[in-house]
């Protein structure tokens, strides 16, 4: 029986008291040892910002890569082996902005992942850039006249480019935040989790009383269908005086990336046993890609 326990880190956390990363890492501690799977068949991936540090405080696989690259080396696991819980953990400016790229392609792919993006609308880690979540006018040291675009709407956006699983979540509720972690582990293509999540240093404005007064849950609104599209397209577009948490969206009939590609029909490629061939056609192969 796995506990919390066992996915404890050898190391503190960093992060500014009161941050809404602790109830994130806490929380998918807690989805993780519900489900019952063991830390060495978890890879966590991670790429740059506050949020990316989650694997150096967690005991299990972790793999930090460059910033907004986070989802194509997590591509790169899952392929390798398809056995393995793969998720990401990153955030907004992560995510959707140096990733934003590689986001729109997961989710059209409907790789088998979680994608849990830490969103404060703001870049945390380099002291308080706005990003691409911040909603317009947002000031900050390098926008002091107030930000001039608009924000990205990545649930829309994911839903728009095919993503089979959308989902937001509130940390401060973690009953929830991990029930809603433990979907997207058994879905079996792309699971985008949009998580709200507090920075109290350099976005105060969106605080824990502030979501307190907005956030809803989707499984209290009666009638509502996870497998409507179209319903999920309007909630995702309601961030405001009401904001929806939950599973917006899931098609778990589509095939993942992983069913439609034959290489990986005999099972996970580190699973299987190596080939043996002569040295000579090794030291081929090695110079060919050097």
């Amino acid at each position: 029986m796995v506990t919390i326990n066992d996915y404890k880190g050898g190391m503190e956390p960093t992060w500014c008291p009161g941050c809404g990363n602790f109830g994130i890492l806490a929380g998918l501690k807690r989805a993780l040892a519900e489900a019952d799977v063991e830390p060495h068949r978890v890879q966590l991936i991670s790429g740059i910002g506050c949020g990316s540090k989650i694997p150096h405080y967690m005991r299990a696989n972790g793999f930090h890569t460059l910033h907004g690259r986070a989802l194509p080396v997590a591509t790169g696991a899952r392929l390798a082996n398809h056995g393995m819980k793969v998720i990401v953990v990153h955030g907004d400016g992560d995510g959707y902005g140096m990733g934003g790229n590689h986001f729109i392609h997961a989710a059209r792919r409907n790789i088998g992942l979680v994608d849990l993006v830490q969103n404060n609308a703001v870049y945390g880690l380099t002291k308080g850039q706005y990003s691409p979540t911040s909603p317009p006018g947002f000031k900050s040291k390098t926008s002091p006249e107030g930000a001039l675009e608009q924000p990205v709407n990545p649930l829309s956006l994911a839903l728009a480019a095919g993503a089979t699983f959308v989902a937001r979540a509130y940390p401060l509720d973690m009953e929830h935040f991990a029930a809603v972690i433990r979907q997207a582990m058994d879905h079996p293509g792309y699971a985008l989790i949009d998580t709200l999540q507090v920075c109290v240093t350099f976005n105060p404005a969106q605080s824990y009383v502030w979501y307190k007064k907005r956030v809803y849950k989707l499984e209290d609104e009666e009638g509502y269908d996870t497998s409507d599209r179209a319903s999920a397209m309007v909630r995702a577009l309601e961030f405001g005086d009401r904001i929806p948490t939950g599973v917006l969206y899931q098609d778990a009939e589509a095939p993942s990336y992983e069913d439609r590609l034959p290489a990986l029909a005999g099972g996970p490629l580190a699973e299987r046993p190596l080939r043996h061939l002569p040295m000579e056609a090794y030291e081929a192969i090695k110079q060919e890609f050097i």
